[in-house]
């Protein structure tokens, strides 16, 4: 079965096609013709349909599509669904930097990662959501994953996500909790 995954982002294309490898591979994910849409929602879901709306219409395929950022409490939420437009630069590093910054010497450090998947086909539009908690470390620290994961210290771990094994963060992570429901809906939806 083949399935456009709307997004331009090869970390996360890597992460997603691995994930999805593992638990339905029978699946390719093909890559999205055209622009990258404008995230013009107010929440992850809203973003998640806009890009995956706009893949399907590109390419009259079934298409999925993830929307995902950090959520820190002591920050009232922020960066939120701007996670990848946090700094000016919106560099990855820059991103982290800022939150750190932002964040300072805050005792209150929890904060949770979320993952809204979309999926789009002609007549059918679903959307999930799934959240991954944990604490925002005081500084940096392993080189696997992207985004803030080195600063994400998971709820039951003593490391940052991205000192966790691809395989170990994607049985625990956000976008592995996500796209393992979208694959239970997927199955349903083609009567398997």
């Amino acid at each position: 079965m083949d399935i456009v995954f709307a997004s331009h982002n090869a970390h996360k294309r890597a992460e997603v096609e691995g994930i999805m490898a593992a638990i339905w591979p029978e699946v390719r994910l093909i890559a999205p013709s055209g622009e990258a849409p404008d995230e013009t929602g107010d929440t992850f879901q809203e973003n998640a349909l806009i890009k995956a709306r706009a893949g399907h219409a590109a390419s009259g395929v079934a298409t999925i599509a993830d929307d995902s950022g950090i959520c820190v409490d002591a920050l009232g939420g922020e960066p939120g669904v701007r996670s990848a437009r946090y700094s000016p630069s919106g560099d990855d590093g820059d991103n982290l930097e800022l939150l750190l910054r932002n964040l300072g010497d805050s005792q209150e450090r929890r904060a949770h990662f979320v993952c809204a998947v979309a999926f789009v086909a002609d007549g059918e539009e679903h959307v999930l959501e799934r959240s991954w908690h944990g604490s925002i470390a005081t500084a940096p620290a392993g080189s696997g994953g992207f985004g803030y994961d080195p600063i994400f210290i998971p709820e039951g771990e003593s490391v940052t996500a991205a000192e966790l094994a691809p395989d170990e963060k994607s049985a625990i992570s956000h976008r592995g909790q996500a796209f393992r429901a979208l694959a239970d809906f997927l199955r349903v939806w083609r009567g398997e």
